[in-house]
């Protein structure tokens, strides 16, 4: 395979917009197809990494939708350079078998969660433009999406939600400091049920 049709595992975290750890998490999981060199590198095939994106590509190694569908995509929205950080290393230190994203600002959320529909959503609420409350609204609409996990995570008091109109039905809502252990366990039963929806004859 000539050297231009593969990447390393940085290029790949960059061409889908997640961390490295998830590639690596992504490739363990036999995901996204790689091998490693004899020096210890990993090189991945350009055509897996489009294959999992969902990309045209062409020969894309067998890498099929249906396989990268098996891993949850978690999407984070927070407009917090640091607060995003920290979600990265808490969330890639639990061994969750998903891939990680992050936008910055709800318009970002709302091109993301387009173009490739999270499987969990991880909100926070008090944003410029479009908050949290608004993204929330939107995927709620849209029949398309009725399957995600949503969860809201925010420093506002109960008062300050209901004068926003509450919490809506079917999302979960973690109040900042967030407690890492209950966001864990949110995340892993996330998980366990995407798991179950795609497993075969579900």
């Amino acid at each position: 395979m000539q050297s231009a049709d593969v990447c390393t595992t940085q290029k790949a975290a960059e061409i889908l917009g997640i961390s490295v750890t998830s590639v690596q998490q992504l490739v363990e999981a036999g995901v996204i197809e790689a091998w490693k060199t004899k020096g210890g590198h990993r090189r991945i095939p350009l055509a897996a990494v489009h294959a999992y994106r969902g990309a045209p590509a062409p020969d894309a190694g067998g890498q099929s939708r249906q396989a990268a569908n098996a891993v949850p995509a978690i999407l984070v929205i927070e407009d917090n350079p640091m607060q995003r950080q920290l979600y990265d290393k808490q969330i890639n230190s639990w061994g969750l078998q998903a891939s990680l994203r992050f936008c910055e600002n709800g318009y970002q959320a709302l091109i993301e969660i387009t173009r490739h529909k999270p499987d969990i959503l991880l909100a926070d609420i008090v944003m410029e433009g479009i908050d949290g409350y608004e993204v929330i609204r939107t995927i709620m609409r849209d029949p398309q999406l009725a399957e995600m996990h949503i969860a809201m995570l925010s420093s506002l008091t109960p008062d300050d939600l209901a004068e926003r109109g509450g919490i809506p039905s079917g999302v979960v809502f973690f109040s900042k400091p967030v407690n890492y252990d209950e966001l864990r366990g949110y995340l892993r039963a996330c998980c366990a049920s995407h798991a179950r929806r795609v497993a075969p004859g579900a």
